[in-house]
This record gives C-alpha cells, structure tokens and sequence, in this order.
C-alpha cells in the first residue's frame, strides 16, 4: 500500500527552511517511507539497506524522530507493535486494520465526526485522529 511522497527537491526544500539539509540517510529514510505507505522503523530499515547497506536501525530511528517533529513523517500505533510511519499530510485519515490478514486501509476522517464532536461536547476531549485505528476485519478476510 505505498504512496509516493513529495520529490526528492520538495524535501531539500522543507528541510532548509527549517535548517536542515537532505542528507542522503535522510533522503532514503523519507524515499522508503514514502514507497512503504506505513511502515514500521524494522521495515523503513530494510528498505534503506537495499540500497544502502552501512545504515543501522539507530540511524533510521534517529532520522525518524527529527523528521516526524519537522512535521514530515508522522507515526501511528496500529497495534501492540512497533509504530508505523507514513509520510505526513494535510489529510486525516482514519486507519481500518485487519486483524487476520494486518492489512492497512484509510478512510476518510469525516467517518469519525459524530464521535470526535460528542467526545468534544461531552468530554471537552479533542481526539487526534490521526492516530486513530479501528480493528476489525477486512472484506477479502470477511468473505
């Protein structure tokens, strides 16, 4: 389920004008995310050793964390697991997983809004729901 992220000169872009550079662990960090859709760090590093067999999994978590607080990857708990990133978006999504076949599909966030607004009302709670994931089971499973 890979998506294809921004460009790589999207990317050198965002990071300069924050401060940073691309450098090339981070740009095959950002480039495997992207290809991955969701991907746990274990898998991110896999990807990246492909093509780059010295990097370990510290540096991929490192990079990981300085991206995700730039605001470009975002990470999401689909389950007792590791987290799984994705390249952040302006859209919110909601994470449907499949507990047989652990199949990541999104939906839409508006599939949350009765809920997210009387959890606001009610509560006074203001849910995240980008890390929001419902558990169930897919139709390819189901049927």
């Amino acid at each position: 389920m890979g998506r294809s992220g921004p460009a790589a000169g999207d990317w050198q872009a965002a990071l300069r004008a924050k401060g940073y550079r691309l450098t090339p662990q981070r740009q095959l960090v950002l480039e495997a995310v992207g290809e991955l859709g969701h991907a746990t760090p274990e898998e991110i590093a896999a990807a990246v050793r492909r093509t780059a067999t010295g990097v370990n999994i510290s540096t991929v978590y490192r990079n990981l964390e300085l991206l995700e607080e730039l605001g470009m990857v975002q990470h999401t708990h689909l389950g007792h697991g590791a987290p799984t990133y994705s390249v952040a978006s302006d859209d919110q999504h909601v994470h449907l997983v499949c507990r047989d076949c652990g199949g990541v599909d999104e939906m839409d966030s508006s599939l949350l809004e009765d809920v997210v607004g009387r959890l606001s009302a009610e509560r006074g709670f203001s849910v995240d729901v980008g890390h929001f994931a419902v558990f169930g089971r897919c139709r390819a499973c189901v049927g």
